[in-house]
């Protein structure tokens, strides 16, 4: 989580009027102000002792509030990160159709990491000692990348001719998704001299794209 992020889950409906007579914040009901109320708490009292009424009340706005943007206090881990995620159908659909099934993997996997903002790195991930959330970070996390493999393991079936469930197709779906979480996590820790994330990105999936483009880029047995 970033504190000048924009990301997190997004509003379904429109939020509520604030209500009256609470602490904080003057009247306001932004996802923004949620964002920023829970990294100041985060860092003053850390994860597991803030409450989603103390982030509310910070915020100025009711608890009901909190979850119009918001289905867990965990999401607030993951701003920019589930921004990011969320262009994956549309990145998906921009990768070339003349590509090989393993370089089109690679393509989308690039595609996604120029999409995520330099300055987005989690709260969990860059003071992770101050607001002890790393163990919530990872568990959260699991069901999001599980999420990003099914779908680009119906994207890699579909350009090598395979079904979903193809043992090949979930097993370099699936490395290709553990190589892009190790990427993205050494970039976020590299600090502020850390380069272009599709630069680590890159070096993290390029050894398990070769290495399943052989079995993956031949036609499917039933094909030949």
């Amino acid at each position: 989580m970033t504190k000048s992020s924009a990301g997190g889950t997004a509003a379904t409906t429109a939020s509520p009027a604030v209500r009256s007579g609470r602490g904080g914040r003057p009247r306001a009901s932004s996802r923004r102000t949620l964002e920023d109320a829970a990294g100041e708490l985060f860092l003053e009292q850390g994860y597991a002792r803030t409450t989603i009424d103390q982030i509310a009340q910070r915020a100025g706005v009711g608890r009901n509030t909190f979850f119009n943007y918001f289905a867990t206090k965990s999401d607030l881990l993951w701003l920019d990160v589930d921004d990011t995620l969320r262009a994956l159908p549309e990145v998906l659909a921009t990768v070339p159709a003349g590509l090989a099934p393993s370089a089109a993997l690679r393509e989308a996997l690039l595609g996604l990491a120029v999409r995520h903002p330099h300055r987005g790195i989690p709260l969990a991930l860059s003071q992770r000692e101050a607001i002890g959330a790393e163990a919530e970070f990872r568990a959260s996390g699991l069901e999001r990348f599980l999420g990003v493999a099914a779908e680009l393991g119906t994207f890699l079936a579909a350009r090598s001719g395979r079904a979903p469930g193809d043992p090949l197709v979930r097993a370099a779906s699936s490395a290709a998704v553990a190589a892009l979480v190790s990427g993205a996590a050494d970039w976020a820790l590299t600090g502020v001299e850390r380069g272009a994330l599709a630069d680590a990105v890159r070096d993290a999936v390029d050894p398990v794209c070769r290495g399943y483009a052989l079995a993956l880029d031949a036609a499917p047995a039933a094909t030949r």
